[in-house]
């Protein structure tokens, strides 16, 4: 519905650009407080953008609609690589800088994200253990919530290679999808059947290649995440009492698609 206004409309009340730019609140006078505000502000919108393109993708491959769930894919996989150059912006602010305004930030830390955290579960990387960082925000945690109790993306991509004529097995079909993930040799081999005949299984094996997209930007943005923090942190604890760049190099290794990396050795 189209909302009759009373007033022309302008570019700064299409983008409530009022409300935007008040939304930067420093809680010391260093410059680059401001900086590190604004990336990580801008990270929280590129997310919002993220989370619809993946909820209208799972749509879409739910429905057969392979085809257009590429754009959805393709777009999110851009955005992805947009928020990984964000990291070199950060990253012109120095360890001393830094020093200077990090106790302001308190025990609040990007870990508590519930948007990051949405996105994995809408990948399929389910760990409900970060629900418990929203208890203070009810709608946040019901979305999360929400993900985390849905087929992921790749539980929809699984499903429509079974539709499509695979050999997927029950169990993988009618997993509890809440639980994390574990890699099937049965689903490596359905999607090995579809590299081996392209030509044959040419929706599944396009959108294989856009599903490895977005595991490759992923993993592309934790490396920069990771090298960002080694840059002006160091060894030191994170915010929020994580263990810093010890905890994300763990997270290098996560993989949201794991048989559609391990079948590439078998062909």
């Amino acid at each position: 519905m189209v909302v009759a206004m009373t007033e022309p409309m302008t570019y700064a009340r299409y983008l409530a650009l009022d409300d935007l730019l008040a939304c930067q609140h420093p809680r010391s006078d260093c410059d680059d407080e401001m900086l590190f505000i604004v990336i990580h502000q801008t990270k929280e919108l590129w997310l919002k953008q993220m989370i619809r393109e993946l909820h209208l993708a799972l749509e879409q491959v739910r429905a057969d609609r392979l085809v257009p769930a590429y754009k959805a894919m393709a777009r999110v996989s851009r955005i992805q690589a947009v928020m990984t150059l964000s990291w070199d912006v950060l990253a012109t602010m120095t360890p001393s800088d830094y020093s200077r305004f990090r106790d302001v930030l308190g025990p609040s830390s990007g870990f508590q994200s519930d948007q990051f955290r949405t996105v994995e579960y809408l990948l399929g990387l389910k760990d409900p253990r970060f629900l418990a960082y929203q208890d203070d925000r009810p709608e946040a945690r019901a979305a999360m919530e929400a993900a985390l109790a849905a087929p992921s993306l790749w539980d929809e991509a699984i499903a429509a290679a079974a539709r499509a004529g695979l050999p997927i097995p029950a169990e993988v079909l009618e997993r509890d999808v809440t639980q994390p993930y574990a890699p099937h040799a049965a689903v490596e081999e359905a999607f090995l059947a579809v590299y081996r005949d392209p030509e044959r299984h040419w929706d599944l094996y396009q959108l294989a290649e856009k599903l490895i997209d977005l595991d490759d930007a992923m993993a592309t943005w934790r490396h920069k995440h990771v090298l960002t923090v080694e840059r002006i942190i160091g060894g030191k604890r994170g915010t929020g009492g994580t263990a810093g760049a010890a905890y994300l190099h763990s997270t290098l290794s996560k993989r949201a698609f794991p048989e559609l990396w391990s079948l590439r050795t078998s062909l």
